[in-house]
């Protein structure tokens, strides 16, 4: 299956401007159910491309609001970062810089299955680093999902912060609302409870094992051996039972060596620098990325509606 080509935004997509962005195309497919609406948007001087995420109908504006604020915060590489919000008085919404970028979901669609154990090794160091350094700031993603996570030529990125957060408060029950997987749901935030780190990393579990298999709750045996452990540890329905973000290693073992130590203290610094060489990405998967950076290239603004 290929990519579908940009698509100008469909008639129950915003047609107004953002800001200073007029909407090009939808990001994610039609049937799709992201955590936000993104599209890719661009100035009116053609000057500055973006991705613009808006709330789902039905989401508090204000709680997303509040969260799209609170994003600017994240740092590090494997974080789609927040650069402008919604004004004073604006519907919400937020804007990162665009590279173009597939969601999980497509790229496995573009692939044609699963995807490659090297590259769900990637996603794994990539993601655990993102997650790492946000607990480590004190915060909680609260938004990891197949949807959630876009990959690029040089790596993926986390969007959707404080989707959980944004969908319902804290005490009230989130199972079906629109916009969160069921399968990356913690238990503990599925019942309302506050997001916490530990969430994150089941959440980042659930990431792996759609990667993986094609789904979120896959049997213990579809997962490829060499990762079982690792997603099993973070799918354990106990918080306390769960690694942390820092702790998760998903490089591969290295081969033996006549030097090698034979207890094994072999580490890999910056894991996923080093798993994201070139080649990380299936062919196909590149391709259409290739496709969708030439096609916005020459996709044209829409007409701003007369008054």
């Amino acid at each position: 299956m290929s990519h579908e080509p940009a698509r100008p935004p469909q008639a129950q997509d915003p047609a107004r401007p953002f800001g200073p962005h007029r909407l090009i195309t939808r990001l994610d497919p039609p049937h799709a159910s992201p955590p936000c609406r993104r599209f890719v948007a661009r100035t009116e001087d053609g000057e500055q491309t973006v991705l613009l995420s808006t709330p789902l109908p039905g989401t508090d504006p204000a709680r997303f609001a509040a969260e799209a604020d609170a994003a600017r915060y994240l740092i590090g590489p494997w974080v789609a970062p927040v650069t402008s919000v919604a004004g004073p008085g604006e519907p919400p919404w937020y804007a990162s810089p665009y590279v173009p970028a597939l969601p999980l979901p497509v790229a496995l669609a573009v692939h044609g299955g699963p995807l490659p154990e090297a590259t769900v090794r990637a996603v794994g160091a990539a993601l655990a680093e993102a997650l790492a350094a946000a607990h480590g700031q004190g915060l909680t993603h609260a938004g990891v999902s197949p949807a959630s996570v876009l990959l690029t030529a040089d790596g993926p990125r986390l969007t959707c912060f404080g989707a959980v957060r944004a969908a319902s408060a804290d005490g009230e029950p989130r199972t079906g609302l629109p916009g969160l997987d069921p399968g990356s749901l913690a238990p503990e935030q599925a019942s309302g409870g506050r997001p916490r780190p530990p969430g994150d990393v089941f959440a980042l579990g659930a990431v792996l094992a759609y990667a993986a298999t094609g789904h979120t709750v896959p049997e213990r045996d579809e997962i490829p051996p060499a990762l079982r452990s690792s997603i099993a540890s973070c799918l354990a329905r106990d918080p306390a039972d769960r690694p942390t973000a820092a702790s998760l290693t998903f490089a591969p073992a290295p081969p033996p060596t006549a030097s090698s130590s034979p207890t094994g203290h072999a580490t890999t610094l910056n894991p996923a620098g080093g798993l994201l060489a070139p080649g990380w990405l299936p062919g196909r998967v590149v391709a259409a990325l290739a496709r969708q950076s030439a096609e916005l290239l020459a996709a044209e603004l829409p007409v701003p509606a007369r008054a």
